[in-house]
């Protein structure tokens, strides 16, 4: 009995401690959840050589670098029994030791007053202290901030190392947590302060007046123009008629130009400039100076991967596809036909005035050798030439000079398949071939191998229900192989042999036997024609049916078809004697 007690005594202390431990598990969770990630007071209980012991109110003190509070010169100024705020990361371990950081406590204060001055579009300073791509890194008071590179200054600013290393003002544009970003504008700022005189300036500028400027920077895609206090934009597209692929083709910086303002929008204090507006639009007459189908002299003034540019008498460029280069050769690249600066001769193939296109062309001012070839050449005329490339669709052979033709599968062998045929062919091979057609407006000309020999069919019909006599030329187990007309191959099927069962041996047929079939299906395309004996056997029955009684009426088959047998005998023998009274 007494060991029975002791033994209980023992499974409730272990149930008590199990429950104890249980329940400091559960507040370890509860503080961790509570407390990990934010920032909590904390008291400093002591400073060794290189860390600070502080107590935060849990199990363990946590341990945090002395150098997290030194200032500048070193000094930390830290005495025990201090107050401080440090950022709780989270709690180690069953004994709650606590992983805390000074340094991320600072970020986040800092992180939560940006975010005040961001809502209240607070001015911050800062200082530019790197460079990465698309910009550069900014910071502001020890929180690292992105600042775009066209938000340095009003104007595009192609050398910052003015800017950098000495504070700056800028104003918050966005901010993420969760990413940890910050964007910033040191350009907005500027705008601000100088909102005030600029709008003074717009009111006095109109859309539609004419006024100097003083070119200040060029870019790529424009020029900014100072019209006495504000900036204005000059596409590059709004310098000239002409084609400009950089600004700096036609204007320098600190030249003084006289512009037109096609557009200010106040709210964004945005100027947009043209000098092209201040001549006159050379399209507006375009139609009545250049007419389809002539010829005009012009000028290459650009290039791009589909074509050449190529200014006309006039001032007006138009295009020249690399499609309408040549009429022989096959240009992949326009630089290796025509360079900027030749002199050519270009027809006007299309003019589009809304959208200001002209469309032009340089082999339309030579004959087409195309229809030159059609003309000497008519369809039906047998010519040779060496195939220069063979496809899955066809053989191209040269006809001429820089002119291919084309050799279709279907036009390469009366009797095998075309994708069999093409196999006894090799590039470079000299071959022997009809034309067939032309499409000159596509430049092709089809020709044909199989038209230089006569159709094995002759003037078989094959179309479908025709009945045809064929030759027996081989037989085996699925069928029998026949010829229609001079050797043109079929095949008849085990089971198209006959209707009789018995009868569908291939083996009873010889070679060379003559027999009927009918086709009962013909593909044009691959020429392949399908036959039956046992579908003509089936149609002579209907019709003997039809003319010569119905099995319904008594009479058997036999009877039927002798009884036709007869009749065809006696009109037979008729037709004999006939002819023998004729000849007597």
């Amino acid at each position: 009995m007494s060991n029975i007690t002791e033994t209980q005594q023992d499974s409730s202390a272990q149930d008590s401690v199990t429950k104890e431990f249980a329940k400091l598990l559960e507040e370890s969770f509860e503080i961790n959840q509570v407390n990990e990630g934010k920032i909590v007071k904390g008291t400093v209980i002591s400073i060794e050589s290189d860390l600070v012991i502080v107590d935060v109110g849990l199990k363990t003190e946590g341990r945090i670098s002395l150098s997290e509070f030194s200032s500048n010169d070193g000094s930390h100024g830290l005495t025990i029994g201090d107050q401080v705020d440090v950022y709780l990361e989270r709690i180690e371990n069953a004994l709650g030791d606590a992983v805390l950081s000074r340094d991320k406590a600072k970020r986040e204060e800092n992180w939560v007053k940006l975010e005040e001055d961001q809502k209240n579009n607070v001015i911050v300073e800062g200082i530019i202290n790197g460079k990465v791509r698309g910009g550069f890194t900014v910071d502001i008071d020890g929180t690292q901030a992105f600042l775009p590179g066209s938000q340095v200054d009003i104007r595009p600013v192609k050398d910052i190392r003015p800017f950098m290393n000495t504070p700056q003002s800028f104003h918050i544009l966005k901010m993420d947590k969760k990413r940890g970003n910050i964007v910033v504008s040191r350009k907005s700022v500027l705008s601000d302060n100088n909102s005030i005189d600029k709008s003074e300036i717009l009111n006095n500028l109109s859309e539609g007046q004419e006024i100097e400027g003083i070119v200040k920077n060029i870019t790529d895609y424009g020029a900014f123009v100072d019209l006495g206090g504000v900036d204005g934009l000059l596409h590059v597209t709004d310098i000239s008629w002409k084609r400009i692929n950089k600004p700096s083709e036609a204007i320098n910086i600190g030249d003084k130009i006289k512009v037109k303002i096609l557009k200010i929008i106040k709210e964004d204090m945005k100027i947009s400039l043209g000098m092209k507006q201040l001549l006159d639009d050379p399209w507006l007459d375009s139609e009545s100076k250049y007419i389809v189908g002539n010829k005009y002299k012009g000028l290459v003034t650009n290039m791009a991967d589909y074509g050449a540019f190529v200014e006309v008498d006039g001032g007006l460029e138009g295009l020249v596809h690399v499609s309408e280069m040549s009429w022989v050769s096959k240009i992949q690249k326009p630089e290796n036909y025509v360079s900027i600066g030749d002199e050519l001769e270009v027809m006007v193939l299309e003019i589009d005035t809304d959208k200001k296109r002209l469309s032009l062309g340089i082999k339309q001012c030579v004959d087409n050798p195309w229809e030159n070839f059609a003309q000497k050449n008519p369809i039906g005329t047998n010519l040779k030439g060496n195939i220069q490339n063979i496809t899955d669709f066809g053989i191209f052979v040269q006809v001429e000079e820089g002119l291919d033709g084309l050799v279709h599968l279907s036009d390469i062998d009366w009797k095998v398949p075309g994708d069999l045929a093409i196999k006894e062919y090799s590039v470079g091979q000299e071959i022997e071939a009809q034309i067939l057609d032309f499409e000159i407006d596509k430049e092709r000309i089809s020709l044909g191998i199989k038209q230089l020999m006569d159709d094995p069919i002759g003037d078989v019909n094959l179309k479908k229900g025709s009945v045809v006599t064929c030759t027996v030329i081989n037989s085996d187990k699925g069928g029998i192989d026949v010829e229609i007309g001079e050797g043109f191959p079929a095949f008849i099927k085990r089971n198209d042999l006959s209707m009789d069962k018995s009868e569908q041996d291939p083996s009873r047929f010889e070679v060379g036997q003559k027999v009927d079939a009918k086709i009962i299906n013909y593909d044009k395309k691959s020429r392949r024609v399908t036959l039956s004996i046992k579908a003509l056997q089936i149609s002579d029955e209907k019709e003997a049916i039809k003319q010569y009684g119905s099995k319904d009426s008594g009479a058997s088959l036999g009877d039927i078809l002798g009884e036709a047998f007869d009749k065809n005998s006696e009109t037979q023998d008729d037709e004999i004697t006939e002819d023998n009274k004729e000849k007597e």
